[in-house]
């Protein structure tokens, strides 16, 4: 079972409880990666100038994943970029963009009138306009650092496959478990099907609209087990079994 399952469900859940989504992420971060520890938040003082430049202050959500894990490349800022506080900007609606797809095609914002709130909707943006993308900005930001890690996992822990067939889908469905993160937009088809978690012994795997699988792992033989239970053209496949007769 998935490490920090009961504190996903309290983060999106009826209890809403976004400090048990931050509990999550250093119980993945430590499983699949290296701890969070003292020292991988940014400091409060470029929080609080941040907020004195842009004239309003950041969404508590916001602000506790900045001093949690903010400095934190292998968690913000591996595919796409969670901007630093001296880069968080308003736009001309006055939506505050804290995250940017990594060739600027896709924004992430909290909507002008909800930057008061605690933990507000977010807004994505892909080629000039804004869309609902979800209801609260910390479950946003803890999908961000599943995302992110499995970007920065060395090649052995980490591979992708796509042709997704009716069959791979149900395949999937029937043998992993689905996180309680809602669906997502996917920035590059948001009118497509979703993004969805799902997790297994010792990986997590997230699918791109229908289309295309993502598989991180704890070891090597955790990723070779999906390679062995959903058999497709996997891209990391170890040079030993590309050369099998």
């Amino acid at each position: 079972m998935l490490d920090g399952h009961d504190a996903l469900h309290a983060l999106c859940g009826e209890d809403r409880d976004r400090r048990r989504g931050w509990e999550f992420v250093r119980t993945q971060a430590a499983a699949y990666g290296r701890p969070v520890v003292k020292g991988d938040g940014v400091d409060a003082d470029r929080l609080r100038a941040a907020e004195e430049r842009l004239g309003v202050a950041l969404p508590a959500a916001l602000r506790e994943a900045h001093l949690l894990f903010g400095r934190r490349t292998d968690l913000t800022r591996v595919q796409d970029r969670l901007l630093a506080p001296g880069q968080l900007l308003r736009d001309a609606e006055g939506v505050l963009v804290f995250r940017i797809e990594n060739q600027h095609c896709a924004s992430w914002g909290v909507p002008a009138e909800a930057v008061d709130r605690d933990d507000p909707p977010v807004l994505m943006s892909t080629g000039g306009r804004w869309l609902p993308y979800a209801d609260r900005l910390s479950i946003v930001l803890v999908e961000m650092v599943l995302s992110e890690a499995m970007f920065s996992a060395d090649e052995a822990n980490f591979d992708s496959r796509g042709d997704l067939d009716d069959a791979a889908s149900a395949a999937l469905r029937a043998m992993f478990v689905r996180l309680p993160l809602p669906d997502l937009p996917l920035w590059a088809a948001p009118d497509g099907p979703p993004v969805r978690w799902f997790a297994g012994p010792d990986v997590l795997l997230r699918e791109d609209s229908g289309t295309w699988l993502w598989v991180h792992g704890r070891t090597p033989a955790a990723v070779q087990a999906v390679r062995d239970r959903l058999p497709g053209d996997w891209q990391m496949v170890p040079d030993d079994e590309d050369h099998e007769d």
